[in-house]
């Protein structure tokens, strides 16, 4: 088997099948430790920062990464987006959340790092998984910064090929090492994301935005 078939055609779908199977495991087995095992009541103030500029850029990553790879290009040129408009879209989104993202995952990994309570209480997993995390945003970054790639003909059809069973790992074959290691690596974070901290991305309180206002009465002194 060559490289490309083993990172393209089968690490994706050993990530995949990791990625499911880890956390149907998970949730059954083990449901009273999913959650982010927050440390915010170690250290606050370096968290706040951090916490927020994470979480926006990457929220908004992923959307950008979803929308831009996996919606063909030919349902967004019905709606009036060229190739052209789309790539402009994607590198100046990506510019600004990708850089988010980065910022704030590396004020976390260094805050993980650096403040001796903060680090005592960290798992190798905890550090290894942050740590994983701002290598594939620092890939990410550089790539929309300094290597230009035509991703609306390679990455994103090679993405859809593995999700309908018809893998293609000729389409990676003109794309730059970098973007290869970017995808490789975040291949890797999916399959170890069921097994870490991020497995609370599944908690978010969505309901949360919809729920009914509560109504706060002063009682009266009778």
């Amino acid at each position: 088997m060559s490289w490309d078939n083993l990172a393209f055609v089968a690490f994706p779908y050993i990530s995949l099948t990791t990625f499911t199977v880890g956390h149907a495991y998970r949730y059954i087995a083990d449901p009273f430790h999913w959650n982010s095992r927050s440390s915010e009541i170690l250290e606050k103030d370096r968290l706040q920062y951090a916490s927020v500029l994470f979480h926006y850029g990457i929220v908004f990553t992923f959307l950008g990464h979803f929308a831009g790879l996996l919606v063909p290009q030919s349902f967004l040129t019905s709606l009036g987006i060229t190739p052209a408009i789309h790539m402009r879209i994607a590198v100046f989104s990506g510019m600004i959340f990708g850089l988010s993202a980065l910022v704030g995952a590396g004020l976390l990994l260094r805050r993980r790092l650096k403040h001796i309570r903060v680090f005592r209480h960290s798992s190798k997993n905890d550090v290894a998984t942050i740590g994983l995390l701002t290598f594939v945003i620092a890939l990410g970054t550089y790539n929309v910064f300094f290597s230009h790639c035509n991703v609306l003909d390679t990455v994103a059809p090679w993405i859809r090929s593995i999700l309908i069973l018809s893998p293609d790992p000729g389409l990676m074959a003109s794309v730059p090492f970098t973007y290869r290691l970017h995808i490789v690596a975040a291949l890797a974070l999916l399959g170890l994301s069921p097994f870490s901290r991020l497995i609370h991305i599944w908690s978010v309180p969505v309901p949360y935005l919809f729920r009914s206002h509560i109504v706060f009465r002063k009682r009266q002194a009778e």
